[in-house]
């Protein structure tokens, strides 16, 4: 056995193996303080841009129609997604060139400035009120902002930054499981309170599987798990909320002409492209048939103009943008930067899965925008601004591999015990 006093005070006897896996990290976690930053993500931006871009052009072809019929101006969403668009670049390049290590020590200010935001909206007078929600504030004669957006971004950095915290603590019950469900509990409720299911179940399963990724026992996760479904099931089935949707999605055609409708007409619009689509600006269903062309329905309108093609394009694109994020994840040099980009690459795919899942009927529709592509000036922003923020963690990347040649898990970037490391930091 190989003594470990060099490590720290107080470190345990540990064996030759485990001394030389301490000794690796350690020599990582000083690399990481002295690492200067690399070359970004090319890939990566390269994606983002292509999503950008084919939104802008989606939004302006599926909402030219109602943009006339509302306001007098087929380009009136186009150019409210062009100035997010603007912003949100802003943004991604703000966070894209910054050490993300620096919001490390801003984490609970951040969080405490998106839970604010959060309660304001349920302040009559400051949260806009549309379709019995209330999910926007409204600024002066800026374009509403919708909270809910940026919060998931906040939810990403301060998880991140207190899970890294915790170290081998999050093991315990009274020190990792109660804290964490009671941090994802509170804004969960403060989502629901909108309400907002679809954002609430996206922020707790973000949250989760952070958890998870940072070395919680399997055992805490099936509990949340349990606790979770339990929940979302009082929400569905008792208090009544959602189960519309649930029912629209078991039976849509014995309604056709009225809960079924938005159900029917998107995989109408999504399988009348064929292989090749009708053309790009040509689509029928976006004349009001398809309710929310460019919010939520923007999937089944590129579909119908360019086709099945098209669509598949996307659906690589997504792919392509998680396999990047997990490749970030792994390479990143500390527990922080691999928990940033397993958040931000969670919730871009897991909005991609719940938006186009309802499109093609796979799961019930759920009112989550496409990321990047559906229209939306805050949705916009803040993905834009995690795309940064995963940037930035690819700039610091290092390449870790092990013996094998082969890329380490997820599981490989569990921290040793908190006495064996030197992770300055508070959350």
């Amino acid at each position: 056995m190989a003594r470990a006093d060099a490590l720290g005070p107080g470190a345990p006897f540990v064996g030759r193996g485990d001394a030389q896996l301490v000794g690796r990290y350690v020599a990582d976690e000083t690399a990481v303080g002295r690492r200067a930053a690399g070359s970004p993500d090319w890939a990566l931006i390269a994606t983002v841009l292509t999503l950008t871009l084919l939104g802008l052009v989606f939004v302006f072809s599926s909402s030219f129609a109602v943009g006339q019929q509302l306001f007098d101006d087929p380009r009136h969403f186009a150019l409210r997604q062009l100035q997010g668009a603007a912003m949100g670049s802003l943004a991604f390049l703000f966070f894209a060139r910054i050490d993300y290590r620096r919001l490390r020590a801003f984490s609970p200010l951040i969080m405490i400035v998106a839970v604010l935001a959060l309660m304001a909206v349920l302040v009559p007078g400051i949260g806009l009120e549309q379709n019995g929600a209330r999910r926007w504030i409204q600024v002066g004669s800026a374009p509403p902002l919708q909270p809910s957006e940026f919060a998931k971004l906040a939810v990403v950095i301060y998880v991140a930054a207190w899970l890294a915290s915790r170290g081998d603590a999050i093991q315990h019950v009274s020190l990792g499981l109660i804290p964490f469900s009671l941090i994802v509990g509170f804004l969960g409720f403060l989502l629901m309170a909108e309400p907002d299911l679809g954002t609430g179940i996206t922020v707790t399963a973000i949250a989760g599987l952070m958890f998870f990724v940072a070395g919680a026992a399997i055992r805490h996760i099936a509990a949340l798990g349990l606790l979770g479904g339990g929940v979302l099931f009082s929400i569905v089935a008792v208090a009544g909320y959602g189960m519309d949707r649930f029912t629209q999605f078991v039976s849509a055609e014995q309604d056709p002409e009225a809960g079924g409708f938005q159900v029917l007409q998107l995989l109408i619009a999504l399988g009348s492209g064929g292989i090749r689509g009708v053309g790009l600006g040509e689509s029928r269903q976006k004349f009001f048939y398809v309710p929310s062309a460019h919010t939520d329905g923007v999937f089944a309108i590129i579909g119908e103009e360019i086709g099945f093609i098209g669509a598949i394009l996307v659906l690589l694109l997504f792919a392509f943008l998680a396999y990047r994020g997990i490749r970030i994840a792994q390479r990143a040099p500390d527990k922080f930067g691999t928990l940033l980009a397993v958040g931000i690459i969670t919730w871009i795919t897991l909005q991609a899965f719940f938006n186009i899942g309802g499109i093609t009927r796979t799961i019930p529709l759920t009112g989550i925008p496409l990321p990047f592509v559906s229209f939306g000036s805050s949705a916009l922003i803040a993905t834009l601004a995690a795309a940064g923020l995963l940037v930035s963690v690819s700039r610091f990347t290092v390449g870790r591999l092990d013996d094998s040649g082969m890329a380490p898990s997820l599981k490989d970037f569990a921290m040793p015990p908190a006495s064996h490391r030197d992770d300055g930091g508070t959350a």
